[in-house]
């Protein structure tokens, strides 16, 4: 009998402690990206309820547009518009929320019959680009959901998806296990993980613990990917997140009581007395201020001459004001005298010695010459006439890692020498255009490129005050450092987007390349944000085929000339029948079998929205990074032997 109680007993601990009640949920990793492989546990499918049958969740999304009020976003994740306003600290539902910044989504998670805790959003197909189950779920819902889950829920096949179908979106939530409520935890929270988080970063960021977030997630290593969902477990409920907090501005200074006005009069002319002579003081002071900045930005400008004319002294003999009278003549004397204040002018001798009088031996292409300057390598750009006072007054105020910086310039005789910091690896179109059988760019470099050039925009679009448009972007305008890192350059037309006039803006005069020029632009002058994402999309098309943006063919009867534009190609790729080897056939055939099919598919269809003819079927700048991004992330870890490669994923 005794045996007996003993065995149940054991039994009964054995069941208390391996019961589901107080396991943990598995981190999804990199699977949601395998649409079609279902062999992962379910985790893809959603986390499995082992807690409570329904409970309050919160879930975290990045603002983007149209995403970016509460209104918008509470229409998308099926959630309350007040609730996100108030959680938030926002203004209104509708107030503009500033792109990326992070919100935080309070809603009902429930189990669902197929035993997997999730809250069910509902999602309309637009029919404004091309759109799947993966896009859904991983763009558009940032990897709050998965194509797996979304496959599962819905009873339209991949190929029959088209606009205005209502898609069920199974949202990833939790619920506490009774383990997790022991311990005091109340909430759990889907975070998205960002670039640069890790698992401690997370856990102080929500007042967690770096113990909690990686047994909640049965985390066995410390990697995680970008843009995937990770639990976080709660003690509280969560307030606003700011990612990146500014500092609190100084307290103001005390402001002392204004003196009560004595009885006797003699006092109060005393005051006036102290009075007066205090604003006489401060009118001293201020002429003081006055004669002193006179005679520093006198002195400044004789300086200036001076540099001017030490420039001019060690090149060929010339009158001693020749430099000074270039820049007086220039069509922005201003522009290019405030440059001068910010950056190293160069006597004319010093580059010659340093491109060894500018020969052929280091000329890198066109007017761009090589230079060693103190022992650094440097690159001088010679331009004929008038230096670009724009050009040089934008570059100098850039500070991004993806743009091509401009250290100094020197002037001589009407010719302007741009001195810039120097790519080893030379220009994308280089690499991709070449046929150097030993010259091409890996599967990750190209996705990592794309990347750069992504966050080099967004930074011009969205960062600068004011925005800019790059307008000539291009393969060949895309430069590689020694680590293979994109940087744009030649921003000789670059256009700013005036306060006032940031959604459009029309010229009649049209200049660029021949395919990467968006149409609005072609026909109307258009000028929008829009015309730089178009070339970007071009730029991506010539990563994944490494063909060039226009190409010409002979016709039959060799008369005639076929011209042929990656922007219009790439329809007939990812549309209509045999996708797969229609795709196949477009990739550069460089690459071989070394790269993901299903995320270059996902490339291809993000390159096809931004050639979109229509400028409002385009994304914006911050909408192409968010994607990138995932790809980038989900690269990292690919290898060629991955089952991603030869996944079915994409229509046949």
């Amino acid at each position: 009998m005794a045996a007996r109680t003993l065995h149940a007993l054991l039994s009964f601990l054995l069941l208390f402690l391996s019961s589901p009640a107080i396991a943990q949920q598995p981190y999804v990793d990199n699977r949601q990206l395998d649409c079609l492989n279902h062999n992962y546990d379910n985790i893809t499918n959603g986390f499995t309820c082992n807690g409570p049958s329904s409970c309050r969740s919160y879930l975290t999304f990045w603002s983007q547009p149209p995403y970016n009020t509460a209104t918008s976003i509470s229409t998308l994740l099926n959630a309350s518009a007040t609730e996100i306003q108030s959680l938030n600290n926002l203004t209104t539902v509708s107030s503009t929320i500033p792109t990326r910044q992070l919100i935080i989504i309070p809603i009902n998670c429930s189990c669902s019959n197929a035993g997997f805790y999730q809250h069910n959003a509902t999602y309309t197909l637009s029919g404004v680009r091309e759109e799947t189950y993966f896009s859904v779920a991983n763009d558009t819902y940032q990897a709050l959901s998965t194509c797996q889950a979304m496959m599962s829920q819905n009873r339209y096949g991949e190929r029959n998806l088209v606009a205005g179908l209502d898609l069920l979106v199974p949202l990833r939530c939790a619920c506490p296990t009774e383990k997790q409520t022991a311990a005091g935890f109340r909430y759990l929270l889907t975070y998205l993980v960002a670039m640069g988080d890790s698992v401690s970063v997370i856990a102080e960021m929500f007042r967690s613990s770096s113990e909690a977030v990686t047994e909640a997630n049965e985390l066995k290593t410390s990697n995680i990917f970008y843009f995937t969902p990770i639990l976080v477990p709660l003690r509280t409920e969560p307030t606003r997140i700011v990612i990146s907090p500014s500092p609190p501005p100084p307290p103001p200074p005390p402001v002392s009581p204004p003196p009560q006005t004595p009885p006797e009069s003699s006092s109060s002319h005393k005051w006036v007395f102290v009075g007066v002579g205090i604003g006489v003081g401060l009118l001293l002071i201020i002429l003081a201020i006055f004669f002193f900045c006179f005679y520093k930005r006198r002195s400044k400008s004789e300086q200036i001459n001076k540099l001017s004319d030490s420039s001019t002294k060690h090149s060929l003999p010339t009158t001693t004001t020749e430099w000074s009278n270039d820049v007086s003549n220039s069509t922005d004397t201003f522009g290019v005298k405030s440059a001068i204040e910010s950056l190293t002018v160069y006597r004319f001798h010093e580059l010659q010695s340093a491109t060894s009088n500018f020969s052929d031996d280091n000329r890198i292409k066109g007017s761009v010459y090589r230079a060693t300057i103190n022992g650094d390598d440097a690159a001088v750009k010679v331009i004929k006439g008038d230096v670009s006072s724009s050009e040089i007054n934008l570059l100098k105020k850039l500070n991004h890692s993806n743009i091509i910086r401009l250290s100094g310039f020197c002037i001589r005789q009407g010719t302007s020498y741009l001195v810039y910091e120097y790519s080893e690896n030379g220009s994308v179109s280089d690499w991709i255009h070449t046929t150097e059988k030993k010259k091409t760019l890996s599967w990750k470099q190209r996705v990592e490129i794309a990347r750069d050039i992504a966050e080099a925009l967004d930074y011009l679009h969205n960062y600068i005050t004011p925005p800019h448009i790059h307008k000539n972007l291009e393969s060949n305008n895309v430069l590689l450092d020694s680590n293979f890192r994109a940087k744009i350059s030649n921003f000789g037309v670059a256009r700013i987007l005036d306060e006032g006039d940031l959604d459009f803006q029309l010229t009649r005069h049209v200049e660029g390349t021949q395919g990467y020029l968006a149409p609005e632009y072609v026909e109307n002058g258009v000028i929008t944000p829009k015309l730089d994402v178009f070339a970007f999309g071009v730029v991506v098309l010539e990563l994944l085929s490494g063909k060039e943006a226009v190409t010409k063919q002979k016709k039959e009867d060799n008369k005639e000339e076929e011209v042929e534009m990656l922007c219009k190609v790439i329809n007939n790729v990812v549309e209509g029948e045999n996708v797969r080897e229609k795709l196949k056939a477009f990739m550069d055939p460089s690459l071989g079998n070394e790269y993901p099919l299903e995320l270059a598919y996902t490339m291809a269809q993000l390159a096809k929205s931004c050639v979109a003819t229509d400028l409002n079927s385009r994304p914006s700048v911050a909408q192409v990074l968010t994607t990138l991004l995932m790809i980038v992330s989900s690269s990292i870890d690919w290898e060629p032997s991955d089952d991603l490669l030869h996944s079915g994923s994409l229509a046949n």
